[in-house]
């Protein structure tokens, strides 16, 4: 957990890509095993009905490990009747790879996100407080989750950043969300 902490900021988020229900890996935080942090095949921010989607793209960021300077992809955010829905998509990741990904408070280009974003400051590290989505990319290096928190983010959260899921000292790429 401390890993967790230090790498991304002080918080953390949700993300999840190739099978179902991901949790995350015990080897990296294991007070958080069990929670559901991604289901590749829940229904898409971008599909949320009666919800307000905001969108955006990936950038690569300095921080990134060798090998993933060829990472694309986008991110939703949902908030609607339900709470707040994430999805994550994401191409030219390692296949077979775990990776973690936060909603953040500050944009990409202030200190590549900032600390992560939490539903109350100073909170739990983990959910529900935060937002993490974890996932697996597949045998092309496509990752994909989504994840679902009851509660709403407003206009808090306005980035999302993707780490290896066993280097979260290493961002490999930021998008903020168009409000």
């Amino acid at each position: 957990m401390a890993a967790l902490l230090v790498g991304c900021g002080g918080e953390s988020s949700d993300h999840a890509a190739a099978k179902p229900k991901t949790t995350a890996p015990a080897h990296n935080m294991d007070d958080m095993s069990g929670m559901a942090m991604g289901d590749p095949s829940a229904t898409a921010a971008y599909k949320m009905p009666d919800a307000a989607v905001v969108e955006g793209t990936f950038k690569l960021l300095d921080t990134r490990p060798p090998g993933l300077d060829h990472v694309k992809g986008t991110a939703w955010l949902a908030q609607g009747p339900k709470g707040t829905t994430v999805t994550v998509k994401l191409t030219g990741l390692q296949p077979g790879a775990s990776y973690m990904a936060h909603l953040h408070a500050r944009h990409c280009s202030a200190d590549n996100g900032g600390e992560h974003f939490q539903f109350v400051k100073g909170g739990p590290a983990k959910p529900p407080n935060e937002v993490h989505l974890m996932f697996d990319a597949d045998s092309k290096g496509v990752g994909m989750t989504t994840v679902n928190n009851t509660r709403k983010t407003g206009k808090g959260a306005v980035a999302i950043v993707v780490h290896p899921s066993d280097a979260l000292d290493n961002r490999i790429a930021c998008a903020d969300f168009a409000f």
